[in-house]
């Protein structure tokens, strides 16, 4: 025989009409439908005093919360969720007690469910994430050690104006050193911007970008006319994996906060949308509160690095290696032979060290290839000869050094 399905409503109805008949005692009543007598006597007395109404269920929330939210605090919160909708509990949290100290702020949690009940928050889609890597950052301990470097994807403002920001940032303390909106993706546009805050910021040891033009070229090394140029002021270049945007994840995690904040939706005009990137700078470096640097801004956790000259020197090399200078065409002459290098190094010295399977081409601390003996072309570095050249010296801010004569 399967349950019998009813109304509490209706039972309890049942249960006074039983009541009220007197038929049988009041505590058989209440065995026979299974209540002790005190629910039995409360539902009698709300009966007589409100009807079927009062059969009803009703809430068991207590009328007064002693710990609940002071009005005055959560309109505090409110105010800095409206004035930033992107951020979350615990930075709005953070904010407050950075700017207050002397008020005892509620937890996260409950600031986020006061964002609930308010109608602020947009709930999230739950994803299966991959297990956190520390990789390629592991030596990215402190400022200036690495700066990230990239374009953030173009997008039109409310005029149909083409707008593309280049964003660059210190991977430690993730300052935002510049955020501009360039005319062309190419050396000539994007060159001042880096040279502009080398001059201001000091030089990092390696900026970090993507394999796309003009951070790099399919040349020999990669190399591009802007990563020449970067080392020749004093920084490697480093280049992620092909497709693996998430090596770069600190910048690309910038982005999102951009777009969110400046681009969503975009400006009406490319001025106004310049005004927004100001804003952003400001507020992100100074103002806003970040979870990997324990809920301090990037300004609290950025220092300037070794000053800047604005001279590009060559890189120089060592006593045993041999040095020639690139051709405008890209090639250099070598035992009778045009070998080509790269258009990227016209008119720059390369390096040449001899050895077992051949002659080790590299420019700077970059190897661009090898020179079998008697060949006749540029192979491509080995995997353990690929990066930096431990044989070469940069010397970025000190005298250039003199080049040596060679033997044709």
């Amino acid at each position: 025989m399967g349950w019998k399905e009813t109304c509490a409503v209706d039972e309890r109805m049942r249960f006074v009409i039983a009541a009220e008949k007197r038929e049988e005692s009041f505590a058989a009543v209440c065995r026979r439908f299974g209540v002790s007598r005190k629910t039995g006597y409360e539902w009698f007395d709300r009966y007589e005093e409100l009807g079927i109404e009062g059969l009803a269920d009703r809430s068991r929330a207590p009328h007064k919360h002693p710990q609940a939210m002071a009005t005055a605090i959560a309109e505090r919160c409110l105010t800095v969720r409206r004035e930033h909708p992107t951020w979350g509990p615990v930075k709005v949290r953070a904010y407050l007690e950075r700017h207050d100290r002397t008020t005892a702020w509620p937890a996260p949690s409950t600031i986020g469910a006061l964002f609930d009940r308010e109608g602020l928050t947009v709930k999230r889609k739950l994803r299966r994430r991959s297990p956190p890597s520390s990789a390629p950052f592991a030596e990215c301990g402190s400022p200036n050690d690495v700066w990230c470097i990239d374009f953030k994807g173009w997008f039109l403002t409310g005029d149909g104006t083409h707008c593309e920001p280049l964003t660059l940032c210190d991977a430690y303390s993730r300052y935002l050193l510049r955020c501009q909106a360039l005319a062309r993706t190419d050396t000539a546009h994007v060159w001042p911007v880096l040279e502009a805050a080398f001059r201001e910021f000091g030089l990092p040891r390696v900026l970090r970008s993507d394999n796309g033009s003009p951070f790099a070229s399919r040349g020999a090394g990669g190399l591009s006319q802007l990563s020449v140029k970067v080392i020749k002021a004093g920084v490697l270049p480093e280049r992620i994996e092909p497709g693996k945007p998430q090596q770069n994840g600190r910048l690309e995690r910038l982005h999102l906060t951009l777009l969110q904040d400046t681009a969503n939706p975009p400006a009406r005009s490319l001025r106004q949308q310049l005004d927004r990137f100001r804003v952003f700078q400001r507020l992100y470096n100074q103002e806003r509160p970040h979870e990997a640097l324990g809920n301090d801004t990037p300004a609290a956790h950025y220092a300037p690095a070794r000053p800047f000259d604005g001279v590009l020197r060559e890189p120089e090399y060592g006593p045993d290696q041999l040095v020639r200078r690139v051709r405008p065409n890209g090639g250099i002459k070598w035992h009778g032979n045009e070998i080509h290098i790269s258009a990227a190094l016209a008119g720059e010295p390369i390096g040449l060290d001899q050895h077992h399977d051949g002659w080790h081409v590299a420019f700077g601390p970059v190897a661009l290839g090898i020179i079998a003996h008697g060949g006749d072309r540029l192979r491509k570095p080995k995997c353990k000869t690929c990066g930096l050249v431990d044989r070469v010296t940069r010397g970025p801010q000190g005298p250039q050094a003199q080049q040596q004569q060679q033997p044709k």
